[in-house]
């Protein structure tokens, strides 16, 4: 007995080369790379976790004692020394004019710095550094916890709350104008 092949007909090989072709002619999908990313460290005020690129901490320190400054806005706790060098120290609350919930030890002092300003921000603790790429920060039309949205930079999905440290280093309102009359002797 001998087998027959039975070829397609021309209309039907040729859809099929057709398909194929388009196929392999499609371009590749574009594979999303993630941003480069940056390093925070994390911490905790208040019942909330707080974040702040890597780049504007200078250090983190134990509060062991700082000594209260008389006449300084509310925010501002007062000042410690840090290795030989006097820094102020700001309570992120009071700043953002948040309430104080949840009992916090504060015996952290984040030391941030740039370019033009440093001092330090009160932490309950310190949770670690974590790694944070653009992609994960979503901006939040509401304001989180009454927190104003020009000194958020972010949030990622698990609510951590990235804040944006040059601008708060940069506000106006850290800065303290005063000026010193002296009396005539």
């Amino acid at each position: 007995m001998s087998e027959q092949i039975k070829l397609k007909p021309a209309d039907e090989s040729s859809a099929i080369l057709r398909a194929r072709a388009a196929v392999l002619a499609k371009e590749p999908e574009q594979t999303r790379f993630k941003s480069a990313g940056f390093n925070t460290v994390v911490f905790a005020l208040g019942g909330e976790t707080y974040a702040f690129a890597s780049e504007f901490v200078r250090e983190v320190y134990p509060l062991k004692d700082y000594t209260v400054v008389p006449g300084l806005p509310g925010f501002i706790l007062g000042i410690v020394n840090v290795r030989g060098q006097i820094v102020s120290v700001v309570d992120l609350r009071k700043f953002f004019g948040l309430p104080e919930k949840g009992l916090g030890e504060l015996n952290k002092v984040i030391v941030l710095r740039n370019d033009r300003m440093e001092f330090g921000i009160m932490a309950d603790l310190i949770l670690g550094s974590r790694k944070i790429y653009d992609e994960e920060l979503q901006s939040s039309l509401l304001t989180i916890s009454g927190l104003r949205a020009d000194f958020l930079r972010g949030v990622t999905t698990d609510s951590l709350i990235v804040l944006d440290a040059d601008r708060i280093l940069n506000d106006p309102g850290m800065l303290i104008h005063e000026e010193f009359n002296a009396r005539p002797d």
